[in-house]
């Protein structure tokens, strides 16, 4: 997760990290799943049809239509990420939605403080606040993934602060 290189620029990274939701099945595992699925559907069909119950069969085809526009759903879903990267000028969170959509949200890190708030149903939730404004991280993270998350993360704000860090903005 953190990255103690360089950019290349004169800002230098103390952690980067690329939030990505989980997926259980990969692009293969899909059309392996679907193939199964498929072949069983036209078995049954074939033999619902064959024994006279021929109005079965358009029920199986609506199966395979339903569990794949579930599987397109779910991949859209994927595509979101957030991307938070603590640089010595400031700590950016960029959140791109399905759609490709950005919003990103800048923070000053000398006044940034990482809190997980327990009280979640889905475990610790990561929050980043400074001067009123906060922003949860991570939520589609298991809460084992969170915590180790806001770990690294607080570690990586405590390297910043080690002198010489930047200096604080004035206000």
């Amino acid at each position: 997760m953190p990255s103690d290189g360089s950019t290349g620029g004169a800002s230098r990274v103390f952690f980067d990290a690329i939030l990505h939701p989980h997926r259980s099945l990969g692009r293969g595992g899909v059309r392996a799943l679907m193939g199964v699925v498929i072949t069983l559907n036209l078995l049954i069909a074939g033999g619902a049809w064959a024994i006279g119950a021929w109005p079965v069969a358009p029920f199986c085809g609506l199966d395979v239509l339903l569990l794949w526009l579930a599987f397109r759903v779910n991949a859209r879903a994927a595509r979101r990420y957030e991307q938070v990267r603590l640089t010595d000028a400031d700590l950016t969170v960029r959140r791109v939605d399905e759609r490709a959509r950005e919003r990103l949200t800048r923070f000053h890190p000398y006044w940034l403080r990482v809190r997980q708030d327990d009280q979640s149903a889905h475990g610790p939730q990561v929050t980043l606040s400074s001067h009123g404004r906060s922003v949860g991280v991570g939520s589609f993270l298991s809460p084992e993934e969170r915590a180790a998350f806001a770990l690294a993360l607080d570690d990586a704000l405590r390297a910043w602060r080690r002198p010489p860090c930047p200096p604080a903005p004035a206000g």
